[in-house]
């Protein structure tokens, strides 16, 4: 273990799609000594339990992403060259799966890795089984009973944390393979191992957390969805981010020279306040952190330097990601083409609802090219086409397939100029996202390495037992304080994005914006008067639920929690944009009033 020195640690994904090419990226441009690779969504789970229901009935293993093992075999030879070690969730709801399956493919090469499992997080045939007696399960998010969806359930994995990676790197692990481990955990469970730092030294293990957030989307912390993105030089050969994590804690977000993207303040910044809830108490199951008290500085080009985390011992619980079997969907569009397209489209939607005659639980229209992401915040100008999407939600799977027979006919029997952009829409089920808690007594965690000896099996209770010392919530909510709009002598109509940095995400039906001031003058002015019932007014054509606002005057920044804003969220919306990623986007895009004197501070560092 490494008393002194930094620890360098690279990401190469962030999510299942992402670039495949980044692995070797990171392993060729430069010193590392791991490398992690996030794979799993929240729904994602219930996806790879499909699967492997699916392969199961041809004789197949399945339940992992297969896209790994092709990630891991390009790069192989390097890793094992450079002894750089990668921890990744790619294991998904079969973790030994996955892991023989690279073992077959290294021996097929030539190749020797230790490789370690961690098992334990799959709890699916245990809560079918009735095994956790006093446990409720109750929605974390919405308070409903269990029993509403027990019957219909999917998948159940719990959030594991960094206590079996510790373990396995203890063991001489090269590649560690887990299933739904938190994100963090992977970049926390190599900085607390290579430092030596006891699992209650709770403002070390904050940090390692914080460093993990930074880099669990990928190149989101290296230029990638950055609002001042013209400041983005090269797009190509996309540099990912890399934590140079030292003893005390404090780290360094930086990228391997010569490689396109961005790293700055501004832009770790937009990631920190990434699906964001209360900045004061961010719970994972190792430790609680106090994001309020991180502390950002340019440590020269593409690095900043990261420091101050503070840390709460955790509660006695872990997360459980449940999904669950929630009706059908389908969804269809139609091209709509000419200067009046609009007009047009506007006809054919009111057509297509009426010929169709069917009461659902759900439908959505949307004018993709016109305002389907911004909604009312859109500019109302005409567009030259319009790609016209219908959606609908219902129980009834006949309902959705006689939508699904119904839009082709359009094109003979609606206005000129439009046509079917693809075959008929498929009915899909739906499965929707279910959160609880369950306590960490009630759950044992395995951890193995393959072909050793007797394929060691250790026991381990993630986390601590000890009660959280969580800090009040200093927060504002909608209706609270009635909205008021306001107006200033020689005042100035601007974007907010010339006031403010942004980032938007989701997390269930909740969509999470960061708003981040340029300077301590717009922070102030934006802290006064960009309130909860501000944010819910602007937003009101999405936002059904309440607005929950929280401030971090370390980072001139405010997070707002926008409740019912993604029409139920993942798989269950219908919204184009069912992940709130353009929020931020329609929120710098409104004007609003200043002052003439913050008019002149706009451009003071």
């Amino acid at each position: 273990m490494k008393k002194e020195g930094i620890i360098r640690i690279g990401n190469a994904g962030g999510f299942w799609g992402d670039d495949p090419d980044v692995l070797m990226r990171q392993v060729q441009g430069g010193a590392l000594d791991y490398v992690t690779m996030d794979y799993l969504a929240e729904i994602t789970m219930s996806i790879l339990q499909k699967q492997r229901k699916s392969t199961a009935t041809m004789g197949a293993e399945g339940g992992y992403v297969y896209d790994f093992i092709g990630h891991f075999m390009e790069a192989a030879p390097l890793l094992k060259e450079k002894g750089v070690k990668v921890i990744t969730n790619a294991g998904g709801i079969n973790p030994f799966a996955c892991a023989s399956k690279l073992d077959e493919e290294l021996k097929k090469a030539g190749l020797d890795f230790r490789i370690g499992i961690i098992e334990g997080d799959d709890i699916y045939n245990k809560v079918m089984n009735r095994t956790f007696e006093g446990e409720k399960f109750t929605n974390m998010e919405t308070g409903e009973s269990f029993e509403k969806i027990k019957d219909r359930l999917e998948s159940a994995n719990v959030y594991l944390g960094v206590a079996p990676i510790v373990d396995l790197l203890q063991q001489g692990a090269d590649v560690i393979i887990a299933g739904r481990v938190t994100d963090t955990s992977l970049v926390m469970a190599p900085a607390i191992f290579e430092h030596g730092w006891a699992l209650t030294d709770w403002d070390k293990i904050a940090a390692s957390l914080v460093a993990g957030h930074i880099l669990e989307c990928g190149a989101q912390a290296s230029g990638g969805n950055f609002t001042d993105w013209r400041d983005v030089k090269k797009w190509e050969n996309f540099g990912y981010p890399i934590a140079e994590i030292h003893a005390d804690g404090s780290f360094v977000v930086t990228k391997h020279a010569g490689t396109g993207g961005l790293i700055n303040v501004n832009v770790v910044k937009e990631q920190l306040v990434y699906e964001m809830g209360d900045p004061q108490n961010y719970i994972s199951p190792d430790v609680v952190v106090d994001f309020t008290t991180i502390k950002l500085s340019a440590d020269g080009k593409d690095r900043v330097r990261v420091e101050g985390a503070k840390g709460h011992p955790p509660t006695p619980f872990l997360k459980v990601s449940m999904a669950y079997r929630n009706g059908f969907t389908a969804s269809g569009a139609i091209i709509v083409s000419d200067a009046d397209s609009r007009e047009k489209a506007e006809v054919l939607d009111n057509t297509f609802w009426k010929r169709l005659g069917i009461s659902f639980e759900k439908r959505n229209t949307s004018l993709i090219g016109l305002n389907s992401c911004h909604g009312d915040l859109a500019k109302r100008g005409e567009a030259n086409e319009i790609l016209l999407r219908f959606a609908v939600y219902d129980q009834d799977k006949s309902k959705i397939e006689k939508f699904s027979s119904k839009i082709a006919s359009l094109i003979l029997s609606g206005p000129q100029g439009i046509a079917v952009t693809s075959g008929r829409p498929r009915v899909r089920s739906v499965v929707s996202y279910w959160p609880c808690l369950i306590d960490k007594k009630n759950i044992a965690v395995k951890t193995r390495l393959l072909h050793d000896g007797n394929e060691k099996i250790v026991h381990v209770i993630t986390g601590h037992e000890t009660e959280s010392s969580i800090n009040a919530p200093i927060a504002q909510e909608s209706g609270k304080i009635p909205f008021r709009s306001w107006e200033f002598p020689y005042g100035k109509r601007v974007k907010i994005e010339e006031l403010c940095l942004a980032r938007s995400g989701d997390k269930g039906d909740t969509a999470n914006i960061g708003l981040i001031a340029r300077n301590r003058y717009i922070y102030e002015f934006i802290r006064t008067h960009f309130t909860a019932s501000f944010i819910k007014y602007v937003f009101k054509s999405f936002c059904k639920g309440k607005v929950i606002r929280y401030e971090l005057d370390n980072l001139q920044a405010l997070n707002f929690l926008l409740e019912e804003s993604l029409d139920g969220g993942g798989t269950q919306s219908l919204m184009v944009d069912a992940q709130g990623k353009t929020f931020a986007s329609a929120l710098l895009n409104y004007k609003v009033e200043i002052p003439a004197d913050l008019y002149h501070h706009m451009k003071t560092i």
